[in-house]
C-alpha cells in the first residue's frame, strides 16, 4: 500500500506540466495556449517565432487529420505498424514475464536453490532473493545501460532484433542440452542471465519507445495504449501458461493441485518458438531513430503538400483580375 504514495505524487505533478505543444496545437486545436506553454518550456522565446504555429490548421486540414482510429485510412497508414507494435509487445511479455515471475522454480529445478520444502520461509526469502539479485545485477540492469547507451546510434529496430535473436538463441541453448545444465548450473546461469539482458537490450526496451514516435499526435496515445494493453495480455497468458505447462511429465512430480504439463525443457523450446515469432513481426516495425515526430507520422507531407495548396492560391488571387 506505502506504493500508493509515490503514485500520488506522480499525478499531481504530472497535472501541473503543461500539455505538449503537438497535442495543443494539432489536437486540441488551441494555437495561443501552445505558444504559451512553450514559452514556459523554452529558454530563448525568439525561438516561438521560429516555431510557425499558424500552420497548424492547414497542415491538418491537408494530412486529412480528420480519419479515426477505426478507418480505412488509418488501417492503410498505420495497420502494419500497430499490428507491429501489439504483437511484439504481446509476444515479449510472454516470455519475459514467465521468466520472471517464476525464477525460484527454475533455480529449484537446476539445483541452485534447494527445494522450498527443506527451508524455512526466511531461508527461502534470502535464497530467492539472492539469486534474482545476481541475475539483475548481471544480466537486466546491463541491459538496459547499454540501451541507453545505444539506441539513438544504433535505432530502435536493430536493438529489437538483436534482442529477440539474443533471446532466441539463449532459449534454444538451454532447451537443448537442458540435462546438461542440470548437472553444471553455472552454464545454465549465464545463458539465463543472457535472456534478461537481451530482453533490456531490446524488446523490454523499444517495444514501449516506438509506439510513442511512429503514431499520429491525435492517436498517439491511444494506439500506445493498445499495444501496452497487447503486452499485458502476453503477461497473463505467459505467468499462467508456463505456470501449467512447466509442470513435469511426471505425475508424481507435479506440484499439488496442479496437472502434468510438457516439463521444463519443452517450456524453455516454447519460449525459444515465441521469441522467434517477435523476430519476424518487429521486421513489420518502422525506424523511427534520427526522424521527426511530424515526419514519422505523415505530418511533414502534409505541410508541404498545405505550403503548395497556399502558393497556389497566392498565384491565382494575383493572376486574378483587378
Amino acid at each position: 500500500m506505502f506504493g500508493a504514495i509515490p503514485a500520488a505524487l506522480t499525478y499531481y505533478w504530472r497535472m501541473k506540466m503543461p500539455e505538449t505543444a503537438r497535442y495543443t496545437a494539432l489536437v486540441a486545436k488551441n494555437e495561443k495556449q501552445a505558444r504559451e506553454d512553450m514559452a514556459k518550456v523554452l529558454a530563448d522565446v525568439k525561438q516561438l517565432e521560429e516555431v510557425k504555429v499558424e500552420k497548424v490548421g492547414a497542415v491538418s486540414e491537408a494530412s486529412g487529420d480528420k480519419f479515426g482510429l477505426f478507418s480505412r485510412e488509418f488501417l492503410k497508414r498505420h495497420g502494419l505498424h500497430l499490428l507491429a507494435t501489439t504483437s511484439t509487445w504481446f509476444l515479449l511479455d510472454i516470455a519475459y514475464y514467465s521468466q520472471n515471475l517464476f525464477q525460484k522454480d527454475i533455480f529449484t529445478a537446476i539445483h541452485w536453490i534447494p527445494p522450498a520444502a527443506t527451508m524455512n520461509a526466511i531461508h527461502e526469502v534470502f535464497k530467492v532473493a539472492r539469486a534474482q539479485t545476481i541475475i539483475a545485477l548481471c544480466g537486466t540492469v546491463p541491459g538496459y545501460w547499454v540501451t541507453v547507451a545505444l539506441i539513438d546510434k544504433m535505432g530502435r529496430k536493430k536493438i529489437q532484433l538483436l534482442g529477440f535473436c539474443g533471446m532466441t538463441v539463449s532459449m534454444c541453448v538451454l532447451a537443448i542440452w537442458y540435462n546438461y545444465w542440470l548437472r553444471h548450473y553455472v552454464g545454465f546461469l549465464v545463458f539465463y542471465g543472457l535472456t534478461f539482458f537481451f530482453a533490456n537490450f531490446g524488446p523490454n526496451a523499444t517495444t514501449f519507445v516506438v509506439p510513442a514516435e511512429i503514431f499520429p499526435a491525435r492517436l498517439r496515445s491511444t494506439c500506445h495504449g493498445i499495444s501496452a494493453a497487447a503486452g499485458k495480455a502476453g503477461a497473463i497468458v505467459g505467468a499462467f501458461g508456463f505456470l501449467y505447462a512447466s509442470q513435469s511429465k511426471d505425475p508424481a512430480k507435479v506440484d499439488k493441485g496442479y496437472s502434468p504439463g510438457i516439463g521444463m525443457q519443452n517450456s524453455l523450446f516454447v519460449m525459444a518458438v515465441i521469441n522467434a515469432l517477435g523476430i519476424g513481426f518487429t521486421l513489420l516495425v518502422p525506424e523511427s531513430n534520427g526522424k521527426s515526430l511530424e515526419e514519422l507520422s505523415g505530418e511533414n507531407e502534409a505541410e508541404e503538400q498545405a505550403g503548395t495548396a497556399g502558393d497556389d492560391a497566392s498565384a491565382a488571387r494575383d493572376d486574378s483580375p483587378v
